[in-house]
């Protein structure tokens, strides 16, 4: 099975320049917990997730209407294609401990994301439970996005 098959078409993505509290309501209106952040060609910058908001404003009391995704995103921002085989895209999040990864096409914009509730809808049981162990490990580091 490729990446493009389970895949959720057209995410909601932001502009480095999005306030947090906008990142927010697409993240509530949208039903994620990940935008991913884009260029003017609509290729991945960065992305921020509702952790990243918690971690890295919220906690250090700066004010989420003033304060840009572009000032609290994640990055590099890690990929797949949508031509990728959903074992390669498992692997990635794996490696790179993520919940959640862009989809960028032949051009490099985004075009879709997967997140570990697509997994659980579309691939095995054992897969599954893999990717979650391996992205859930702890680390070295108390919290990626750098809090607590």
């Amino acid at each position: 099975m490729q990446v493009r098959e389970m895949m959720t078409e057209n995410p909601a993505c932001c502009s480095p320049d999005t306030s947090l509290q906008d990142v927010a309501k697409l993240m509530s209106g949208c039903d994620c917990g990940e935008i991913p952040v884009i260029d003017e060609q609509r290729r991945p910058v960065g992305v921020v997730t509702d952790r990243d908001i918690a971690c890295r404003c919220v906690a250090k009391g700066k004010d989420p209407s003033q304060t840009t995704a572009r000032e609290v995103m994640s990055e590099p921002v890690v990929t797949v294609t949508s031509e990728d085989t959903v074992e390669s895209c498992c692997q990635r999040m794996e490696e790179n401990q993520i919940r959640r990864v862009p989809v960028v096409d032949e051009a490099g914009a985004c075009c879709g994301m997967v997140a570990q509730a697509d997994l659980v809808r579309r691939v095995d049981e054992h897969e599954t439970a893999e990717v979650v162990r391996n992205v859930s490990q702890p680390t070295k580091e108390a919290s990626r996005a750098g809090c607590c």
